[in-house]
């Protein structure tokens, strides 16, 4: 992790939220260009009062391919350890996520939301029981990516803490 600031914490994933894929994908306001609508996500990712870090399967080429591509500095990145074969067991019976263990405990008490379109209300039920601190999962829907209604609730979130 980094530094020892206490400012929430923002989980972000990229496929789905933040580069939308299936059913009419990337949908770019007219006139604008795909970068350009990353631009702006980029700038208004990084004017949530938070610290961004990267909760996906790209780990480091987050940092390589997409921070440069949103126009935000390089972030701290979540490794995903090996799933144990117990912990796989218990994940599939609960319905979880297979990220939503390891956040909670790189979050380490801290408040934290966590933005992707695998969430679902068991990842919301496990972390409200196994995480000490506030916590926001919120639900992208993977062709829409990330919109003015997520940043509204996000904003709020953040405002309420």
């Amino acid at each position: 992790m980094t530094g020892h600031t206490e400012r929430p914490l923002l989980f972000l994933d990229v496929d789905g939220p933040l580069l939308p894929f299936g059913e009419n994908p990337q949908r770019v306001p007219q006139g604008a260009t795909p970068d350009s609508r990353l631009a702006r996500l980029g700038s208004r990712l990084a004017a949530l009062p938070c610290e961004l870090v990267w909760a996906t399967t790209w780990e480091e080429e987050a940092n390589a391919e997409m921070a440069p591509r949103i126009g935000l500095p390089p972030l701290a990145v979540v490794r995903w350890p090996e799933a144990t074969e117990q912990h796989e067991r218990a994940d599939r019976w609960f319905g979880l996520c297979w990220k939503t263990r390891t956040l909670v405990n790189w979050a380490g008490g801290r408040p934290f939301a966590w933005i992707d379109d695998e969430i679902t209300d068991a990842d919301r039920e496990w972390v409200s029981a196994h995480h000490g601190g506030r916590a926001l999962l919120h639900h992208v829907e993977s062709h829409m990516g990330l919109a003015d209604d997520d940043f509204a609730v996000l904003d709020q979130w953040f405002q309420a803490l």
